[in-house]
């Protein structure tokens, strides 16, 4: 199954390097917005020939530090420009960018930077700076710090740490008294070819240490390329980076792309002001992983919940609306003209202001992966005008492998293969693809690699589907988290987690079941949505363990797992996997205590092992269960936290046949 798109122009197949699409960018683009910041409350804007001049001094600045082609350097911190224009500035020297997860701490930072013998480190701000000199002396082979935020750093030794700025001013200098320097950095980039490395982006390490990916030049641009002609994506295209620089996903969409479609990167003044920031830049082009559009709905439905009479009343008619027709006039399907009226109407008074509170005024496509999102929560973006659209994706496929073309959008499946992609279904269920994002290996582990990549190509991905008749690939779950209950029945953790965090009270849960008599779980609630309940309700808690625990939270959180009981009762694949029992953990599942990975995915293994106790409690009919669980603070120090959970009993339901359920639609 093969999906091709032809090359955008002929110089696109010399154009095989970021390095080589910054300088026909400046030369093609270079009065156009290519890097934005909102800084002290006011954005600053970069036009693609300052963006040049900027990452070739920046370039020049880090070779007369010493930095050398193959050589890795670390990126370390928020969204930010200048460190955007570290990738391309050590790309052009032929050296590897390394990006780290900034809210690593340090252990975490410490394996990665030693595994990839990191030589120089480029970090944000002091925070990060801290990070890197605790580790420095364990990890060996670092030998320059280099800053963008100078703010509490002036005292440390300058032997140690040098700012963006200064390096930057140094290959200015350099430039400027010698014509031969731009002359050898023009050449270098000339003699880069498709096949060098690109950077290493290190997994998120669900079952285990995180592996280093490496990808080429040509997988990043390619891939870039081709999702840019898919969606029609042009220098008039702006997006916000917010993700972390280190994931796969964020280095494609706000590097790869955007280098490749000459495309405008905005970068928010802090993680705290990305809603504002996104309002006021409204981008055309938006991706975030579910969790983020599930706290975008959280938001909605508390402040809803806060509305006038009025408000509230014109809120829940208009969705009702929106719902009907919402999305087949978003797809161009036949909707009556009553409903097409009442519809404008709601974008008048509902939609359109919910749209341009979310930032989302001017968007064309919005994206979301990384993990399944609930259908009603897939259908509620969408029933408002949003373009909001699935992919399936890896780090070892520089992101891409299937897309959802405009008016094939189904909240069951991740669409069809990208550009140039090929998807095969193994005999066991397992999707395998090749495409030319496929990565070259993983760094120092041939084990590793063997056991993913085959010898012509094809890569495993661990993950269970199958090719529906409209052509499009349904993932049911990671193929190995797939199992069966004791009475054969199947059992799929993440289609119930997923349906039960479409809930507005209900921010983490996991589902245990392969092997045992029912599935029972384990809950996470939502402390924002659950939190204004209970300011509305006069229940007073002095934290999130004593909220969790609170008798009206624990009956709240009954009513929804009722209600998705007699859902899946209707479901005849997944009848059998109603949840049986379940309890509100004492603490919110955490990346700090290894409980999530860095792009908050559930470690099933490890929190199997953690709350063991508790497990058990749920299995062998206990109606408490005392536990204590060690934490780590955010600087750093442990601690405990003790908790006595109470677990609940669950009404099932008998599962409801097929053609009943179509008689009474």
């Amino acid at each position: 199954m093969n999906a091709t798109i032809a090359p955008a122009d002929a110089s696109a197949s010399v154009l095989d390097t970021v390095p080589k699409l910054l300088l026909h960018n400046a030369q093609r683009y270079g009065s156009r917005p290519a890097f934005r910041e909102k800084a002290f409350g006011i954005w600053q804007t970069w036009t693609w020939a300052q963006t040049k001049d900027e990452i070739e001094a920046f370039a020049v600045g880090l070779e007369l530090l010493g930095l050398k082609a193959g050589e890795t350097v670390a990126i370390i911190g928020d969204n930010r420009p200048h460190l955007y224009w570290a990738f391309c500035a050590a790309q052009s020297l032929g050296a590897i960018p390394v990006p780290v997860y900034q809210d690593s701490v340090a252990e975490e930072m410490a394996y990665v930077l030693t595994h990839a013998e990191v030589k120089y480190a480029i970090v944000e701000d002091q925070e990060q700076a801290d990070k890197v000199l605790s580790i420095a002396a364990d990890v060996g082979t670092i030998r320059k710090i280099v800053y963008n935020d100078p703010r509490g750093l002036q005292k440390y030794d300058p032997n140690d740490l040098v700012s963006i700025e200064s390096v930057q001013e140094a290959g200015r200098k350099a430039l400027k008294s010698d014509p031969a320097v731009r002359k050898a950095w023009l050449d270098g980039i000339a003699a880069g070819k498709g096949s060098d490395i690109s950077v290493v982006l290190y997994t998120s390490g669900t079952t285990g240490r995180p592996k280093g990916v490496m990808l080429t030049q040509e997988n990043v641009v390619v891939s870039g390329r081709n999702a840019n002609l898919f969606d029609h994506f042009t220098p008039d295209d702006t997006m916000i980076a917010y993700l972390p620089m280190a994931w796969v996903g964020d280095h494609i969409f706000s590097y790869g792309q955007a280098f490749a479609g000459a495309l405008c990167v905005s970068c928010p003044e802090s993680p705290d002001t990305i809603t504002e920031d996104r309002r006021e830049i409204g981008p055309t082009y938006f991706f975030a992983p579910p969790r983020v559009f599930e706290n975008m709905l959280t938001q909605i439905m508390v402040r809803m919940e806060d509305a006038g009479r009025l408000k509230k009343a014109a809120f829940d008619y208009f969705l009702k609306v929106a719902r009907r027709a919402g999305e087949p006039i978003l797809d161009g399907r036949p909707v009556s003209f009553g409903d097409r009226l009442r519809y404008r109407i709601g974008d008048v008074l509902v939609y359109g202001p919910l749209r341009n509170r979310m930032g989302f005024s001017n968007l064309r496509v919005a994206y979301t992966a990384g993990e399944a999102i609930g259908p009603e929560l897939f259908s509620f973006f969408r029933s408002l005008g949003i373009n909001l659209k699935q992919l399936y994706g890896q780090t070892e496929a520089s992101v891409f492998i299937t897309l959802q073309p405009n008016g094939e959008v189904y909240p069951e499946t991740v669409g069809k293969p990208g550009p140039d992609v090929q998807i095969k279904i193994a005999e066991n269920g397992e999707v395998l693809f090749k495409s030319p994002g496929v990565f070259l290996r993983y760094y120092k582990n041939d084990e590793a690699t063997a056991e993913t990549k085959t010898a012509d190509g094809w890569v495993h991905t661990g993950d269970a589907g199958f090719i529906d008749q409209r052509g499009h690939l349904r993932i049911i779950d990671r193929a190995k988290d797939v199992g069966r209950l004791t009475n054969g029945t199947l059992f799929a953790p993440k289609y119930i987690e997923n349906r039960l965090k479409f809930y507005p009270e209900i921010k983490e849960a996991v589902a245990i079941g392969h092997g045992r008599d029912f599935v029972t779980v384990l809950i996470n609630i939502d402390l924002t949505s659950v939190g204004n309940w209970a300011e509305r309700n006069n229940v007073i808690y002095a934290s999130y363990q004593e909220l969790a625990a609170h008798p009206d939270v624990y009956a709240m959180i009954e009513r929804r797992i009722d209600e998705l009981n007699k859902s899946l009762a209707t479901e005849e694949m997944v009848a059998g996997s109603q949840i049986h029992r379940f309890l509100i953990l004492h603490k919110e599942l955490d990346a700090d205590d290894g409980e999530l990975t860095r792009t908050q995915k559930v470690r099933r293994s490890f929190i199997a092992d953690r709350y063991a106790p508790l497990i058990t409690a749920l299995y062998d009919g206990t109606p408490r269960c005392q536990i204590r669980t060690e934490v780590t603070f955010e600087d750093g120090r442990k601690g405990v936290i003790e908790g006595d959970v109470k677990i609940v009993d669950m009404k099932t339901y008998p599962p409801v046949k097929a053609a009943v359920r179509e008689a009474a639609e």
